[in-house]
């Protein structure tokens, strides 16, 4: 299952997706964890200290490696230069799946151990002095949107990410990659506003949304809430001991955090569970090849040099009976 943390920057995202991440591994889930927000806070939030995290690879410095690996034997992408962020899948194209290993781990995907278990953690990679002026995050977060259209997962199996803040993430089709969208608000007007434009872009895609109530401090906060954002408000997580301790670098073992806090751990992923038998690979990839073709007429055929339409396989849909290419 894909699942999406997104919310206004503050809301409390990263230690939500982080909480939710360390919930799967003590069930024994498998999990590969995404960093996709360019402040990089996951790897902190999931147990590293500041040398570990600032030594985890970055996706964007692989590029050239995740597009080679992806492409394949696919006879219609003549070359990896003629790859963006956005480019299909087809016959002969090569597949992530979330139990192997492959090149594109190895490069980019270290591994965490937590309370139970232990998952793949992906970055994107902070700015650097040399991307100041002259590059945008969408530069970075571009290898991640190319590996979920490449990536095929089943049921029981989890790739979390935690997205960029605020609205951001429509800037690319990436938000339309996710089984399930958790928006992390607080109970403010500034912390529902994200709320509001998530609605309101992703209405026209099926997109799975529900929000996830964060700092809720008594009835006050929660019939704000359900007033701003009705059926959507999935469950509420309040002030948590466990989770003060985590952010001064000394978390208790993961079974100490509250009881309340772990029932609500569970609805989510209840709640994404709940949607795997509403998956429809063709709309899916019929996206995919939307938002490709867009970024293609935009932006794509003028830098590449090449006609990225001729890309797009006509028969293909990606899906779990597809098998990868040579």
């Amino acid at each position: 299952m894909k699942i999406a943390f997104v919310g206004k920057g503050g809301s409390g995202k990263t230690t939500l997706s982080s909480l939710f991440i360390r919930h799967l591994a003590a069930e024994g889930a498998p999990v590969v964890a995404v960093d996709a927000d360019i402040n990089q806070h996951l790897g902190a939030a999931l147990g590293l200290d500041e040398s570990e995290a600032a030594a985890l690879p970055a996706m964007g410095e692989h590029l050239r490696l995740i597009k080679d690996y992806l492409r394949g034997a696919n006879p219609r992408i003549a070359s990896a230069d003629t790859m963006i962020k956005t480019t299909p899948p087809g016959e002969g194209s090569r597949l992530l799946r979330v139990l192997e290993d492959n090149p594109v781990y190895d490069a980019c995907a270290r591994p965490v151990g937590l309370d139970g278990g232990t998952v793949r953690l992906m970055v994107t990679g902070p700015f650097t002095d040399a991307d100041l002026g002259v590059a945008c995050y969408h530069s970075k977060t571009g290898a991640v949107e190319l590996c979920l259209n490449h990536l095929v997962d089943g049921p029981g199996e989890y790739v979390v990410v935690d997205m960029t803040a605020g609205s951001d993430s429509f800037a690319s089709g990436m938000f339309t990659r996710f089984d399930m969208t958790f928006l992390v608000a607080e109970p403010t007007r500034k912390g529902v506003s994200v709320y509001r434009q998530y609605k309101e872009y992703a209405r026209d895609f099926g997109v799975a949304l529900k929000v996830v109530g964060n700092k809720v401090q008594g009835p006050d906060d929660l019939d704000f809430l359900r007033a701003e954002v009705g059926d959507d408000l999935l469950v509420t997580v309040g002030h948590s001991d466990w989770v003060r301790a985590m952010e001064k670098g000394r978390p208790p073992r993961f079974a100490a955090l509250e009881e309340s806090n772990r029932l609500a751990l569970r609805t989510l992923r209840e709640a994404a569970d709940a949607t795997y038998e509403l998956r429809d690979w063709e709309r899916y990839t019929r996206q995919m090849v939307q938002f490709h073709l867009k970024n293609a007429r935009s932006w794509g055929n003028e830098r590449t040099g090449a006609d990225l339409a001729a890309q797009v396989d006509p028969g293909f849909v990606l899906g779990e009976s597809v098998t990868a290419g040579a």
